[in-house]
Formats: C-alpha cells, structure tokens, sequence
C-alpha cells in the first residue's frame, strides 16, 4: 500500500473545504495555522500540498523546501503570496479560484458604491455622536450616471449588471476584450482617458501588476469630473494613495471608497485615515459566508485532482482547460504521456533535437498546451531527477536543447477520427509515434511509416524485423518457453516479405537477457521491451 498524500492548511479555511479533502482517498489533512516562516520551513519537506489564503506567504526558500510539493492552493482570486515564479521552475502547480468569490466582490463594490453617493458611513458616525445636521450629508442619485469600470473580467461584468439594474450607464476601458465582447454585456468600451473624463464613479478591477502599478495617479486624477468618486475593490497599489488623499482632500474629486491597500493592514499614518470623505474597509470583497465556502471548495478539489495526475481547473502557471473541455481532452492528454513514455523507451532521449505535436481532427480545434506538456513529461520524467509535470514540462524540454513545435491538421485522417502524432529527430533520424482514443482507450496506432493497432498499456514488446516465415512463431516459441505469456500480437507491414512492426502484449515484463536473445535472432532490425 502506498502512503498517504499529506496536505498541511496553513490559514484558516472553511469546514466546506476540508470536507472533501478529509474524505479523498489516500489523503491525509492536517491543519496548522499561525506558524513562523521557520515552522513552515522545517515541516513543509512532509507535505505533497500547502492550502493558504492570505496570512502565508509562501516564499522561494519555502518552496525549494518543500521536495515532496506538488501543488500550491490559494483559497481566493489573487496569488501575491506566492512565488509563482519559483513554483514554476520547482514543477509546482499553482491554483486559485477566481469565480468563488465574484459576486461578494461584486456586491461589496456596490455596496461601497452606494454608501459613497449617500455619505452612509458618515452619516452613521455622526448620529452615534448624538448629532442630526441633515443637511451636511446630501447626497447623489446614482440613476442616470455613469460608472467606469478599469477592466472587464468577471467581477467588473457583474457589477455592471448590477449597476445598470440600478438605472446606471457603464463604461469601461481594457485593452484585452473587444467593443463587441463589451458591447453584448451593455457596455460601451473606451479609452482610459475618456473614461476618466466621462465618468460619475469609477470602479477598478484589474490585477497589480508591473503595468497597473499605480495606474491612477496625480495626473489621472486631474481628467476627472470633480464630483467623481472612485472605488477600489481590486487589488491595492493600482491607485497612488497619496495622489488620491491629496486629490480628496482638496476637493480635486468628490471622495473614495476603498477595501484593497498598497500594505495591509493599513499603516496608522496612512493619509487615507484622515478624511471623512473616503471610506475604508479592511479587504472584505471576498469575506461573504458563501463565498468563503465556495473558494475552500473550488481549491480543495482542485488539490484532489493534481495529487490524483489530473488537470486543475484554475492552474495559475499552466494552462487552463475549460470545464466544458475537460472531458474531451483528458483522455487525450493520458495518451500524450504514454506516447512520450513509449518514445523513451524506444529510442531514448539522447540527442533529440527537434519535437513536434500533431493534433488531426476534431482535436485540432482545441488549445494544445496540456498534450504537449504531457508528452514532454512521458518523455523526460524517467531521465531527470526533477520533477517534470504540465508547469515545467516546457521549460526542461527548452533546457536539453529540444526545439518543440505544434501543428494542427483539422481534417480527419482516413483510418481514425483523431488522431495525435509525435515526431521527433534524434540523432539526425525521425522517429514517429500516432496515437488516438477507441471508446475511451489509448491506442498506439502508428510507428513510422506502418500502421498498427495496439493498446498504450501493460507490458509490450515491440520488434522491426524483415518479413520472413516462422520469425513471428519463433519469437512466440522462445517467450513461452521462458513462462512469458503473450496476451495478443499485432503485426503491420507494407507487403509481403518487407519490413514489419510486430508488438507484443505479454503478462509479464520481458527481462533484459530475454530481450537481448531475441535481437540476436536473424531478421529481427531492433527489439524493445515497453512498459506502460
């Protein structure tokens, strides 16, 4: 029996998540929060998965020390404490889950957007100081004005939604959808500048990144209407603080609301603090009840599946599969790594030089990133110490000097309705392998130029030999004579007494000695024993 996969939860996560974790077989949960970086070090060498929100930071250092790591959880949308980067050269799938907490995120900025156009916090404050002044606290319709959205992701398009519910014209800016993507949504797309200057409230959703990093500054605030408002409930650092302060304070812009901070907690000097017109709160766009449940869950089952050498949903450093995909594509991505396997064992890996994936038929019509990956892995996971998987699978390919290609042929080929081929040179001589799914299966179904028809499982004994009579009844006399069973034979050729592939399936591995007897048979070009 082999041992269990160990899962340490560094924060505190929802009971909805560990449930299933608890219940996976073959998985040990363990639960320790509050521990040092040093703690964290010392312990996470015993564990195959770290599952954290936002307390842990999870460092380069810590991760190098993790040699059993396979995966790294992040119980919410956004990954600034983790090193991805590290992960990726360490073969670390990294997963979030973007959608759990959208529509808390969502509502929390229209609720940040509502207190802000009827001045709800201070009013509050004021009456709790046993004050009624009315009049200092009139506010805005929000019918008929128009919110600005900086991106258009998912919790942009559902705060528009619920924006243009409350009788609000929307705007947006992000260079990475189209008018008509916007358009459909009700959303007229525009640039940053017109936006800002058109604008009654403004509401950002985009990540921090080198090119968003204080993305709304001085100048910016300088193109807005001086009875805009402006709400961040994204990431913090897209605004400069202090510009923003400054632009508040001197009645540059009508106020703020905001929940994400360039450091959080927020410092106790931090301008942001002293003006009654900007709304703070401590990072509650995802703090709903529900929302916590379905982002434990979402990162629980996906750490169930990498451990478990299936896709994850909402792999940060890998490619993403649609769900709707999932279920065409995963056999074929087993298949790519069975391939790749075979080619190791077939002609190994020294000097190859080129690799190229064909994807034939309806497969063509899909993104190929996790079938090439998945070759690379079958193909190097037996000849480095490091572990190969869809994350570094690219990287370590590049790094032995192999240059990788794709290429998508949509018609189908004449014998199979899709069909994956490898090619690869090694050593100046191509070697071809073409693979696809029968009901469900992987099969081998092309060595070279001959066609074959064999499963890409168990025990194979594969042979190029010259068409002769009684070579294919001497190899089977010899196996049995060595309590070899054979389990079924397929034989492809051009024609009689030419070259032939013959593939054995046999109930045991074929041991080393038997395989160099039966090379040394007359006829036989070359003979490998492959195990999938």
């Amino acid at each position: 029996m082999t041992d269990p996969y160990k899962v340490l939860v560094s924060d505190q996560l929802s009971e909805a998540g560990l449930t299933p974790l608890r219940a996976a077989a073959g998985i040990e949960v363990d639960v320790r929060t509050d521990l040092s970086p040093e703690q964290l070090i010392e312990i996470i060498p015993g564990y195959d998965a770290l599952l954290v929100r936002s307390s842990t930071n999870v460092t380069a250092d810590l991760i190098q020390a993790g040699e059993r790591l396979r995966v790294i959880a992040r119980a919410g949308v956004g990954v600034d404490n983790i090193d991805v980067a590290a992960a990726t050269q360490a073969g670390v799938i990294v997963v979030n889950a973007p959608t759990g907490n959208v529509v808390a995120a969502a509502e929390h900025t229209i609720a940040m957007l509502m207190s802000l156009a009827r001045n709800v916090v201070q009013a509050d404050a004021h009456v709790r100081q046993g004050l009624w002044k009315r009049s200092q606290y009139m506010g805005v319709e929000v019918r008929n004005k128009t919110l600005g959205t900086i991106g258009l992701g998912r919790v942009a398009q559902e705060v528009a939604r619920r924006a243009q519910g409350l009788g609000m014209s929307v705007i947006a800016h992000d260079p990475y959808v189209s008018p008509d993507y916007a358009a459909q949504r009700g959303v007229e797309l525009v640039g940053l500048d017109a936006l800002l200057e058109r604008s009654d409230f403004i509401t950002i959703h985009v990540p921090r990144t080198a090119q968003t990093l204080n993305l709304i500054g001085r100048a910016q605030f300088e193109r807005m209407k001086p009875n805009a408002r402006i709400l961040n409930v994204a990431r913090g650092g897209v605004v400069d603080e202090d510009a923003l302060a400054e632009a508040v304070e001197s009645g540059r812009i009508a106020g703020a609301a905001l929940d994400v901070f360039s450091a959080e907690p927020l410092p106790a000097d931090s301008p942001l603090r002293r003006s009654d017109r900007i709304i703070v709160t401590p990072h509650l766009g995802g703090s709903t009840i529900e929302a916590q449940e379905q982002v434990a869950v979402d990162v629980a089952l996906q750490v169930i599946d990498v451990l478990n050498d299936r896709p994850a949903r909402y792999a940060v450093n890998a490619p993403i599969i649609p769900p709707k995909d999932l279920e065409f594509l995963v056999p074929f991505i087993d298949l790519a790594e069975r391939m790749g396997r075979f080619l190791l064992q077939l002609i190994g890996v020294g000097g190859i030089t080129d690799m190229e994936i064909i994807a034939q038929g309806d497969i063509a019509a899909f993104e190929l990133g996790h079938i090439t990956a998945a070759a690379i892995k079958g193909l190097l996971s037996d000849v480095t110490t490091i572990r190969v998987n869809l994350v570094n699978a690219s990287l370590l390919a590049e790094r032995r000097g192999i240059n990788l290609s794709e290429r998508k042929l949509h018609q189908q080929d004449a014998r199979h309705e899709n069909v994956l081929t490898i090619r690869v040179l090694a050593g100046g001589e191509e070697w071809i392998i073409r693979g696809s799914v029968l009901q469900g299966e992987p099969f081998i179904v092309g060595i070279n130029d001959l066609w074959v028809d064999i499963p890409a499982s168990g025990h194979l004994l594969v042979s190029r030999h010259n068409d002769r009579p009684g070579i294919i009844g001497r190899v089977g006399t010899h196996l049995g004579a060595r309590d070899i069973n054979i389990s079924f034979m397929h034989v492809g050729r051009h024609g009689p007494r030419t070259q032939a592939i013959m593939v054995l399936g046999t109930d045991e591995p074929t041991p080393p000695q038997v395989v160099d007897q039966l090379t040394a048979f007359d006829h036989i070009i070359w003979l490998k024993a492959i195990n999938l």
